[in-house]
């Protein structure tokens, strides 16, 4: 394993990370929240609209503002920074240096291609140091980068990486299975298929603790 330290660069670790970013436009929290939801009610409303759909009907007049305060304020909220969760650590009294794993974590998330839900579940592993971090925080991780328009690739190393920076380790493995709607009710309609994505860093990348971690998360309940 590479010894380095953890704030010592690496030219190909940061070429990597240039590819993590969400797109977003420079202006992208320019407006409040109430305003973004006036905004895109109003375009949804011209969307259902055009589908000629009668928006005086008691069951869809409504509609535009709830499809925009859920895009706002649930599906999407991982797009706001001031959502990202506080990973508060705790210092590891009990000199735990093992693997410590948290399995089949649910995830909801968004196709970025199709605006179409991604369903799944993430496992995340981590090997303790000097400090842990408390369990539903690799939750709501899981969950904060999940709340956003994603791809599964970008969403695996999101995770990964927030793990590396929180836990300043590089011994972090995730891996994401996940249906995906654009696939399954759309397009080919394969209902059967599902997507399988996973980092490996550190202690993870050795045969030995990779395959402990799968065994892990592969073990019956």
């Amino acid at each position: 394993m590479d010894r380095r330290d953890w704030n010592e660069e690496d030219p190909e670790e940061e070429h990597l990370a240039g590819s993590l970013d969400t797109p977003l436009r420079p202006d992208a929290f320019d407006l409040t929240d109430e305003q973004k939801i006036e905004g895109i009610a109003h375009h949804f409303r011209e969307i259902m609209q055009i589908l000629g759909l009668d928006l005086e009907d008691d069951s869809l007049k409504g509609t535009p503002k709830r499809v925009a305060k859920m895009y706002v304020k649930e599906i999407f909220d991982g797009l706001n920074p001031e959502n990202r969760p506080t990973a508060r650590l705790f210092e590891n009294k009990y000199g735990y240096r093992q693997m410590l794993v948290e399995r089949d974590i649910t995830l909801y998330s968004s196709c970025e291609h199709h605006f179409v839900p991604i369903i799944g579940k993430a496992h995340v592993a981590y090997i303790p140091s000097e400090h842990v971090i408390g369990l539903s925080k690799l939750n709501r991780i899981v969950q904060y980068f999940g709340r956003r328009p994603q791809v599964q690739e970008r969403l695996t190393r999101q995770i990964a990486q927030e793990l590396r920076d929180v836990l300043k380790s590089k011994n972090v493995a995730v891996l994401i299975e996940a249906d995906h709607l654009c696939v399954m009710s759309r397009g080919v309609n394969d209902v059967s298929s599902s997507t399988i994505t996973s980092e490996y860093s550190g202690l993870f990348e050795q045969d030995t603790y990779r395959l402990e971690f799968l065994q892990a998360i592969r073990h019956n309940k």
